[in-house]
């Protein structure tokens, strides 16, 4: 444990900000998780509205600095295939 005031300070905000963190991080696997299981359910309705907040998640994750911007787009891009594969199937 610190004994300097500021050092003190320090883990305690960064505590914080770890739990803030991990709490967002687990969100939005979550809302990925539940994508792909809407898209192994053949559901175009509901996964088309668990991409939109996926995105949105990945998007906020971006701008808070939890991933890097090309690892949101590269997820992104690969939710959006997923679902245009879905669409596509089942219209087909």
């Amino acid at each position: 444990m610190p004994n300097i005031k500021s050092a003190i300070k320090r883990v305690k905000t960064s505590s914080k900000s770890n739990e803030k963190n991990a709490a967002q991080k687990s969100a939005l696997r979550t809302s990925i998780r539940s994508f792909e299981t809407a898209v192994a359910k053949n559901e175009v309705e509901v996964a088309k509205s668990t991409l939109l907040t996926a995105t949105k998640k990945l998007d906020k994750a971006v701008s808070k600095g939890l991933i890097h911007k090309n690892a949101a787009a590269r997820k992104k891009s690969r939710l959006v295939k997923k679902y245009q594969s879905l669409a596509k199937e089942i219209t087909a």
